[in-house]
């Protein structure tokens, strides 16, 4: 595997992945569909499960993609797979395979699930590249593009508990089987645990993998997380797609906080505490550069992955953003200098995670 490029490194810092970048020109001010004279485009987007504008995972991926074909002046055109939250591998390939078919010279595609259609269509189109988000390489035409979900549980963790807090809940996508899920639900244990013995005080956590098999909301779900809130959970972290929206509508009946997931979900509810953010709108548009650049060769066939030191990882810190009452922005900023300098080290094996630990129990909903 090549070495993680210096140059890409410094590109991402001056960016920082994790906002908007720095110019006039808002994501929503971009078409989501655009016409191309010749009916080719050559960007293509797959989502994951989900729709397109899911205020999350697809739509931040897409927001860098559309972002870099419009201000460079290259047609680009999104495709979902048939049967939405029950797309099979072979949907997803026929959605790849369209892509190729209407032109595109490079696809970024979204979502761990998406590993087995990638693999064989990028052996099948081997003149097209390939962007594999939240998954890793599988040859030269393709690129991985993962991040340290970890290190933004943790925080997510650490603050809540030091903000006193200590009943949480954790409720994630994928049924246990996607490393991003596993990685976020793993840093937020991590997170609890050493605020709640910083605190000397006892932590309880409810945690589940139930309802989120497909990434989506659903009644059964908002049912659960309602149960929670009621029986006493103060904080609840969905983590999968559109999972949050199930729990946010239990977060505010209930009128208790809930967490937002990828991108700042402040917005979305007056009950998103904070959001666990990683910078996939940015890594879209930066990788896309390589390509048009003619510097592929530094990152195909490479599994890239961006954490805290690289700005790909964080917490909101904006006023509208940021609704803790006594953790600070402050004592958040050092933890993530910690994280960077190597002082503070974040665990990401989540193999390794357990139920019960000094100022920490979790009681495991299956």
């Amino acid at each position: 595997m090549k070495k993680f490029l210096a140059i890409l490194l410094a590109a991402i810092m001056a960016l920082s992945l994790c906002s908007a970048f720095a110019d006039d020109i808002a994501y929503d001010d971009i078409p989501d569909e655009m016409t191309s004279d010749n009916g080719q485009y050559r960007i293509a987007f797959v989502t994951d499960v989900g729709q397109l504008k899911d205020h999350s995972f697809n739509e931040g991926i897409y927001n860098g993609v559309k972002k870099y074909a419009y201000e460079h002046n290259i047609t680009y055109k999104y495709y979902q797979p048939a049967n939405g939250d029950q797309a099979t591998d072979d949907d997803r390939y026929d959605a790849m395979k369209a892509a190729v078919d209407g032109g595109a010279e490079i696809v970024v595609c979204a979502g761990f699930m998406a590993g087995s259609a990638i693999e064989k269509a990028s052996a099948e189109f081997e003149n097209v590249k390939w962007v594999y988000v939240d998954g890793g390489a599988f040859g030269a035409n393709t690129v991985g593009v993962a991040f340290k979900e970890e290190q933004c549980g943790f925080f997510a963790g650490y603050a809540c508990v030091k903000d006193g807090y200590t009943k949480l809940g954790f409720a994630g996508g994928g049924g246990g089987t996607t490393p991003a899920c596993c990685r976020y639900g793993y840093g937020f244990v991590q997170g609890a645990q050493a605020a709640a013995a910083e605190l000397g005080v006892q932590v309880e956590m409810l945690y589940s993998w139930l309802y989120g098999g497909s990434f989506s909301a659903s009644p059964e779900l908002e049912t659960m997380l309602n149960g929670w809130y009621e029986n006493g959970t103060e904080v609840i972290f969905p983590c999968g797609g559109a999972m949050y929206l199930s729990c946010f509508s239990a977060a505010a009946a209930n009128e208790a906080w809930a967490l937002g997931v990828d991108s700042d979900q402040a917005g979305d509810s007056e009950w998103v505490l904070t959001s666990p953010l990683k910078g996939v709108d940015a890594a879209s548009y930066l990788i896309l550069g390589k390509y048009f650049d003619g510097q592929w060769d530094e990152v195909g066939g490479t599994s890239q992955i961006f954490g805290t030191a690289e700005g790909a990882i964080a917490l909101p810190t904006a006023a509208e953003s940021w609704r803790f009452s006594k953790f600070t922005v402050e004592e958040y900023n050092k933890m993530v200098e910690d994280v960077i300098s190597g002082a503070l080290v974040i665990d990401d094996d989540y193999a390794n995670m357990k139920t019960e630990y000094d100022n920490l129990k979790i009681t495991m909903v299956k």
